[in-house]
């Protein structure tokens, strides 16, 4: 069995250290198998970096200009079925393909032309089966279900031309009739896929998983290095990204209406420009070194909160429970199902309200320990996980 996987990123960013994972388990099972990326300078013998950042930065400049998002990058395109053919595999494994690095009517029309290859595709967002968006649940548009047009989010993709129905309909074309099977990290994404016009493929839930090893609860004197006293209960947001969509303003809210003799919190992943609308008592650390770094702020929190308001099957979470510190979340996407009764709680997005008083029963009840979020953690094994995908292979 010869397996080949496409991403815009090998070994960075969350895609891409999911398409290195199944890689290196692929490598341990004696699998052969080719990983075609576009984006990074991960290097390994198994595989090959299709063109460079400048040719990508052109295309994403000639999206943005035409409106045509995700029908550019035609001799990128070119290279990679020319890699396809030479290596000649039984299995194409696409993930995230919406990094500008493919041709949509290129790669699909192969695809057509070459069915007795096997197609598995990884939804890591809503992208596959909407004119533009990756996400959608802000804008509370649900025109995928019969046909984008007037994309309220255009502006976001396109600077002068909305093509919301025309590339919604060529999508339509081209990702039907395929030898394919979807795979997607959370059972929420996977009833939205049967909302679309793929709905009749075959549809693999595979959650994400983390490296055990590193995420665990870890000792730090990250408190005495900030001065937060130790009877401070302590809140986690970490997020790359921050805006409105992480809920960003959310934690503002909370650091103006919780006890600050109580109360401190800490956010990671912001920089200069978040800085500017921070209250001054939220510690703001821009990036961590390493991901250990990240393991002792978790482990030092007494509560991770996530207001996220658009989500797939967020890492963070699994990465706060698997160092011991409890989750509370918005209701929504793929978030909520990372967490069971021993590990967090869920409340409706956008209820502040509802969202303090969690916060507040928490502190004063302390129902969750971090001996239970660490079994919960037994779960979310990358190697478990990533497994699966090698069994789906077979």
């Amino acid at each position: 069995m010869k397996v080949l996987q496409i991403n815009a990123t090998y070994g960075s960013g969350s895609t891409g250290k999911i398409c290195y994972s199944v890689a290196k388990l692929m490598d341990k099972e004696n699998i052969e198998n080719l990983t075609l990326y576009s984006q990074g300078e991960l290097k390994s013998e198994n595989s090959v970096k299709i063109k460079n950042k400048t040719y990508y930065k052109i295309q994403a400049l000639k999206s943005r200009v035409f409106g045509n998002y995700g029908f550019n990058s035609s001799s990128a395109t070119k290279e990679i079925i020319r890699q396809i053919k030479e290596f000649s595999p039984d299995i194409v494994h696409l993930h995230n393909i919406h990094g500008h690095n493919v041709n949509l009517n290129t790669l699909f029309t192969f695809f057509k032309k070459n069915p007795e290859i096997k197609l598995f595709w990884t939804f890591h967002d809503c992208w596959a089966f909407t004119a533009y968006c990756p996400h959608y649940t802000m804008a509370k548009c649900y025109k995928w279900q019969s046909e984008c047009s007037h994309c309220k989010q255009k502006k976001e993709y396109s600077w002068f031309f909305d093509k919301s129905k025309k590339l919604f309909n060529r999508k339509k074309d081209l990702f039907t009739g395929l030898n394919l099977t979807i795979v997607t990290p959370s059972e929420w994404l996977a009833g939205e896929v049967k909302k679309s016009f793929m709905k009749d493929y075959p549809v693999k839930v595979i959650n994400n998983g983390i490296d055990l090893s590193v995420f665990k609860p870890t000792k730090s004197d990250f408190r005495e290095k900030h001065g937060i006293d130790k009877d401070k209960f302590l809140l986690s947001g970490v997020a790359f990204g921050w805006g409105e969509r992480k809920g960003l303003d959310v934690f503002i809210k909370l650091s103006e209406r919780l006890d600050k003799n109580k109360y401190a919190i800490v956010l990671v992943g912001g920089n200069a420009e978040t800085d500017k609308l921070l209250p001054k008592d939220i510690i703001s650390i821009h990036r961590t070194q390493n991901q250990t770094e990240l393991a002792e702020i978790y482990s030092s929190c007494d509560l991770f909160v996530n207001p996220t308001r658009e989500e797939n099957y967020p890492t963070v979470n699994m990465e706060s429970i698997a160092c011991g510190t409890p989750v509370v979340t918005f209701k929504t996407g793929g978030s909520p199902e990372i967490i069971d009764e021993k590990t967090g709680a869920v409340v409706d997005c956008d209820d502040i309200n509802g969202l303090i008083k969690e916060i507040e029963r928490i502190r004063k009840e302390r129902p969750f320990t971090k001996e239970d979020c660490v079994l919960r953690a037994e779960e979310f094994d990358a190697d478990k996980k990533f497994k699966e995908y090698t069994e789906l292979y077979k």
